[in-house]
């Protein structure tokens, strides 16, 4: 473990964010992005750009920022710190306090919400670090998460057996796939498939105005793209599908009930998958969200039939840390914790009929 040093990144590095994060050593996440500040900047969090430092490696960091009345500011590195080594988590958010008190920053807790794999081992280094466990926030603290790097018929074969013969019966009863142009006409009908998911009513969806500014941000990056399958004209399977850098993300997705082309779904993704592989040379595809891997057969688990679908791609789900809490402020954290929390999200709701994070 190394000493890590802690500043806001220059206005040259913020120009280059995106080419900076993705060579962190986990290689970034697509919320570290400037494209998803630009949307959080929007809905309540402020966007700051955090360079942490050692001798061995430098890391960029996302961190949104949200004031919180009587308390102050919490800040969350969402889906950050990216370290090269869970062993590298304590010495960065050392580097995170000093800068804090140095800068005179009103800051009581700094969520963390690194990708990195739980286990007793990690849990053990968190909690002797002083880290609080807080509930998880991301669909993908859980998740199916697909090697794309064998040749294409490789590929194929390595699929689950139920996705690959959806694919192939997909494709020899003429089901196809269209990447479509991002007009708003497009995100309202993929907005609309949304609300069909079945472990997600449109009443718990955030709003089409946050989409469909989402999804702009990603198309104009040059990192995010639409796909829908139509079956009697009309479109009935619909993913937006995100590259950033070698990784792809299978980000929203959304289906008509009732649907009659077996394996529609399936041949999606697996456009989606070559489409970026072929393009962007992504050595890995996240489905984004699944039941932690020891509940993959709880059928009352909500994302039960999700997890089905994902896992029909790769056997394999992988459980992360999800989200911890630096305590900055041990008697603003306990107020935080007792009401605070609770008080601001269901305000925050009322208000705006919004997550809070």
């Amino acid at each position: 473990m190394g000493t890590f040093t802690a500043r806001f990144a220059t206005a040259e590095e913020r120009g280059n964010w995106d080419s900076l994060v993705t060579a962190n050593p986990n290689g970034g996440n697509l919320l570290q992005s400037a494209a998803f500040a630009e949307v959080k900047s929007h809905h309540g969090w402020k966007p700051l750009f955090l360079v942490f430092e050692s001798a061995g490696y430098t890391t960029y960091n996302l961190v949104l920022e949200k004031k919180v009345p009587l308390l102050g500011s919490l800040w969350y590195l969402i889906k950050g710190p990216d370290v090269a080594a869970p062993e590298d988590v304590p010495a960065v958010l050392d580097a995170c306090k000093s800068f804090i008190r140095e800068s005179k920053l009103a800051v009581f807790a700094v969520k963390i919400e690194p990708d990195i794999e739980d286990d007793d081992g990690v849990r053990t280094l968190f909690r002797r670090a002083g880290l609080v466990k807080a509930f998880n926030l991301q669909p993908n603290d859980h998740t199916a998460i697909l090697d794309t790097t064998p040749e294409p018929n490789q590929l194929l074969r390595n699929l689950h057996s139920r996705g690959r013969n959806a694919v192939r019966r997909a494709e020899r009863e003429g089901v196809t796939v269209q990447q479509m142009e991002p007009t708003d006409e497009n995100f309202r009908t993929m907005y609309r498939l949304m609300a069909h998911i079945e472990d997600r009513s449109a009443a718990r969806l955030r709003s089409f105005e946050y989409y469909r500014r989402f999804w702009t941000n990603f198309v104009s990056a040059g990192q995010g793209r639409l796909y829908f399958v139509h079956e009697d004209g009309e479109p009935s399977v619909g993913a937006f599908v995100i590259n950033y850098g070698r990784k792809g993300t299978y980000k929203d997705g959304g289906s008509k009930p009732g649907r009659s082309q077996y394996g529609d779904s399936h041949l999606l993704q697996w456009r989606a998958i070559n489409d970026l592989k072929a393009e962007h040379n992504i050595v890995e595809y996240d489905f984004c969200g699944t039941p932690p891997s020891d509940q993959l057969k709880d059928k009352s688990h909500q994302h039960h039939g999700l997890g089905l679908f994902k896992t029909s791609f790769t056997k394999t789900v992988t459980d992360f840390v999800g989200c911890y809490d630096q305590v900055l402020s041990p008697m603003k954290y306990r107020a935080w914790q007792k009401l605070g929390e609770r008080i601001t999200r269901q305000v925050y709701w009322r208000r705006t009929n919004q997550p809070f994070y």
